[in-house]
């Protein structure tokens, strides 16, 4: 543990806040490393094949419950939050999921990819840190290896795990990121909130895909998140027409949740909306190269998935869109794809159509 004998924790922890603030984020909190109770749910839920193509959840095992085993040293754990909301209000989003003609994108994944900016950011927090305790142990997560961020954000007072699995606060919803500063420093640990979804339920019958098994219990392997991101085979056939228009993620389950009405629009300027994905047709993404894919995405968390799934996602929206002659002709261009697995959602969105008399 590093010595901080000379310093004021609490004065530290405040200094920490104000200069989280300085950085954009909307939120901070910090908590322990004692997540013994969290460890038998981990299990269930790798038990019960929930994770399911996400091999590197089991091979790190009992790691994500044990901030002091990934990185030997940790004493606390400073969890920050950043909104990403790009809109005044929700009703835009619905809209566009009600149009089977042009791309849902998960609104997470319209501008720069958070990955960078949150590390970036949380860099300089630790950076600003050194300047008063001196040199001290570290680590960043943003989504980037085995952390339980949730619990850790739920321990650290930024809000509840919803029944839907995410974090949701009163005063911001669900609409924002997490990452997390891993120390060796023994500062202030904030005191958890009480959750507030009392009897709602409103989030697990909005899944398309009907995920959510239980409250607060995820089946990755029937999640659009997880199929149109994480999966890199072929998606499920029964599962690709509730997938409708849903080409990269999926935000259903926050929308349908009433603490969504209180969440926050973005004031991170990476976070805007880029290359008009908020509106974009199917058939427009369709048409990009693989070229025009990296061109265009370069910088966003989409770019990541790569340009073979991507048309694989598309496919499955055009199959699912009304049949309109760019739509149709849009498939018929791609059916000899060099690609097998796009191929396959090809033909599969084509016979699709000519089943319902297309």
């Amino acid at each position: 543990m590093h010595s901080t004998s000379s310093l004021d924790p609490v004065g530290l922890l405040r200094e920490i806040r104000d200069k989280a603030r300085e950085l954009g984020f909307a939120g901070l909190g910090v908590t322990g490393v004692d997540l013994d109770s969290a460890e038998q749910g981990l299990l269930d839920w790798l038990a019960a094949g929930f994770h399911g193509g996400m091999d590197y959840m089991a091979r790190h095992g009992l790691k994500r419950a044990r901030p002091a085993e990934l990185v030997p040293g940790t004493v606390s754990v400073i969890t920050v939050r950043m909104d990403y909301w790009p809109e005044p209000d929700l009703s835009a989003a619905l809209a566009l999921q009600a149009d089977g003609e042009r791309a849902a994108i998960s609104r997470y994944a319209l501008g720069r990819d958070y990955h960078k900016v949150l590390r970036k950011r949380l860099q300089k927090l630790a950076d600003h840190v050194a300047t008063r305790t001196g040199e001290f142990g570290h680590r960043v997560f943003v989504d980037s290896a085995p952390v339980l961020e949730v619990e850790l954000a739920s321990r650290a007072g930024l809000g509840w795990r919803g029944k839907h699995t995410l974090l949701i606060s009163r005063e911001a919803g669900s609409f924002f990121f997490l990452g997390e500063l891993f120390v060796d420093l023994a500062l202030p640990h904030d005191e958890p909130v009480k959750p507030h979804c009392g009897r709602c339920t409103a989030c697990i019958p909005a899944c398309p895909t009907g995920a959510i098994v239980a409250p607060y219990r995820l089946d990755a392997r029937r999640c659009i998140s997880y199929l149109t991101i994480e999966h890199a085979g072929s998606i499920p056939e029964d599962l690709r027409p509730a997938i409708g228009n849903r080409v990269y993620g999926c935000d259903d389950c926050q929308l349908a949740c009433p603490w969504n009405r209180f969440a926050q629009a973005a004031t991170e300027p990476d976070f805007a909306v880029r290359n008009g994905l908020d509106q974009a047709l199917l058939v427009e993404l369709f048409a990009w190269s693989e070229a025009e894919f990296n061109e265009r995405l370069a910088g966003s968390p989409i770019h990541r998935i790569g340009h073979e799934r991507w048309l694989r996602n598309l496919a499955v929206g055009l199959g699912n869109a009304p049949a309109t002659p760019a739509v149709l002709e849009a498939l018929r261009r791609r059916a000899d794809d060099p690609s097998a697995l796009v191929r396959e959602h090809v033909l599969w969105a084509l016979a699709r159509h000519a089943s319902r008399g297309t």
